[in-house]
């Protein structure tokens, strides 16, 4: 049961945590780039630099939004049955 609840809300949150992570690259790509859109790695007009920072920015986002996502649906499973769903210290003993 528990691990039906996780998976619900680790799907749910994983929508709603890749939508806000999009987002968030966007407004940081313009504000940081002065530019509407982020290079693509296979655009010619955009130099090697320019490729990468998008890159390293939108992995660090998304590496953070995944984190948040992945522990709020582990505490509104612990939330909502009283158990956390992952691991525990009492699993290392």
């Amino acid at each position: 049961m528990i691990k039906i609840v996780y998976k619900v809300l680790s799907l749910v949150f994983g929508i709603a945590g890749g939508i806000l992570a999009t987002r968030l690259f966007r407004q940081a790509w313009k504000l940081g780039g002065g530019k509407d859109e982020a290079p693509k790695p296979d655009d010619a007009t955009r130099g090697w630099r320019e490729v990468l920072a998008a890159a390293a920015i939108q992995g660090a986002i998304a590496s953070v939004i995944r984190a948040a996502v992945s522990r709020s649906a582990a505490v509104s499973t612990r939330r909502l049955t009283g158990t956390w769903p992952g691991k525990t210290s009492d699993d290392e003993a």
